[in-house]
């Protein structure tokens, strides 16, 4: 029988930032985006601050009307990735394979280290005592016997706990649980669920597979594989690199766009930005992702594909504001967007070209990108740009990080 672990680090960023200013532990806090940037919401926060109801998400003004001596602190990304890649490194100490979900959390697969470090139980607490001992850090650790229900026991238990989940308790630990606490139950299907009188995972463990089958097809089935235990898929190796599905860069506005002109300038600085990425990854695009926010938080997607596969920013560019001019009403302003590059191939997969596209005009763009990118690499980004972007006064400014996120989605934030 299998042994997964799957360890969530507690509180990650605010965590981190109590340990780089140990006197933060003595006070409610929260991890924050800048005011002035409009991202002045709640990233995390430490149990001092959640025992006065402070939640992921809100405003700071939110979280100050619970907390009044809430001490808010600006994000180090730096510093979280540092210590996620320490940890992960302890986590390598006792099995290859080891895969990543996001920048906190990690399931083990540890069956071939039994005979070495003990049981599934054994080795959670070895790890859990590490983390805390080497880095100052908690984790909570889930242990079971699939993937799925290793999360769900990291998760009953915080902070720096072991939680064991077999087969012989798994009904009784797990079942009675609100069934959106399990991976794979998102909040569309939740709704849909509640409207069937399902609401635990017990209950979705005994729906017929009918309608099950009906209302989600292939999905609602897997949903039940796991409610019962069923979940067979593999934790990957630790050098495995998720296939990279698509690649985006989205931003919240210093303020409000409210005219074509405006939303032109922000989605060819956007797409010059994917573009970039996209020949860095050696890939080409075979469609485009518009999301659009309005400043009630509303937001919209579209998407289409391209005539051909591109890396172009201007290609992507021009197919992202025909997606907005053809879909946005301007009944609202905008306070974010996001372009994103979908349905990716390699870059030198062949290309049928037609009589009508003038393969000497291609080669000549692509050189002119490549060298592009080449002048950035050595003088900046800011070293060349678009004339018509070059003073967006209501473009965010700060440095920019990349995130692979453990679905094969890349992006910048």
């Amino acid at each position: 029988m299998r042994t997964i672990l799957h360890s969530d680090l507690n509180n990650f960023y605010a965590s981190v930032e109590c340990m780089m200013n140990p006197e933060l532990k003595k006070y409610p806090v929260a991890v924050c985006g800048r005011v002035e940037e409009r991202h002045g919401i709640v990233l995390a926060k430490n149990y001092a601050a959640k025992a006065f109801g402070v939640k992921t998400g809100e405003t700071i003004f939110q979280a100050k009307c619970k907390c009044p001596d809430l001490v808010t602190v600006d994000p180090h990304y730096n510093e979280y990735m540092k210590y996620s890649r320490l940890v992960r490194a302890i986590y390598c100490d006792y099995s290859d394979q080891v895969e990543a979900y996001g920048m906190d959390e990690n399931w083990l697969d540890v069956t071939g280290s039994r005979m070495v470090f003990g049981d599934g139980e054994k080795i959670a607490n070895e790890i859990r005592e590490r983390v805390k001992f080497e880095l100052g850090l908690t984790v909570s650790v889930g242990v079971s016997f699939n993937k799925i229900f290793a999360k769900l026991g990291s998760d009953m238990k915080k902070p720096d706990a072991v939680t064991v989940i077999s087969r012989d308790n798994f009904k009784e630990k797990v079942w009675g649980l609100p069934a959106d606490d399990m991976l794979g139950v998102g909040r569309s299907a939740i709704r849909e669920l509640h409207r069937y009188g399902v609401n635990t995972i017990g209950d979705l463990a005994h729906c017929p597979d009918e309608m099950l089958s009906y209302k989600f097809g292939i999905n609602g089935l897997r949903m039940k594989q796991f409610a019962n235990g069923e979940d067979n898929s593999a934790v990957v190796h630790r050098d495995f690199e998720f296939p990279i599905k698509s690649i985006g860069r989205g931003t919240t506005f210093t303020s409000d766009l409210t005219c074509n002109s405006e939303v032109w300038c922000m989605i060819l600085t956007l797409a010059d930005e994917v573009a970039s990425r996209l020949r860095a990854a050696k890939k080409k695009a075979h469609g485009v992702s518009l999301t659009v926010k309005c400043n009630d938080l509303a937001w919209k997607e579209w998407q289409c594909g391209t005539e051909h596969p591109t890396q172009n920013a201007y290609e992507l560019a021009c197919r992202a504001f025909e997606l907005f001019t053809k879909n946005y009403p301007w009944v609202k302003p905008i306070r974010a967007m996001t372009v994103r590059a979908i349905r990716l191939d390699d870059e030198d997969i062949c290309e049928q070209l037609t009589i009508f596209r003038d393969a000497g005009r291609i080669a000549k763009v692509e050189a002119k990108d490549r060298a592009v990118d080449e002048i950035r690499r050595r003088f900046g980004r800011s070293a060349i740009t678009s004339a018509s972007t070059m003073k967006l006064e209501k473009f965010p400014g700060g440095a920019e990080f990349e995130l692979t996120m453990p679905t094969g989605l890349l992006t910048l934030a």
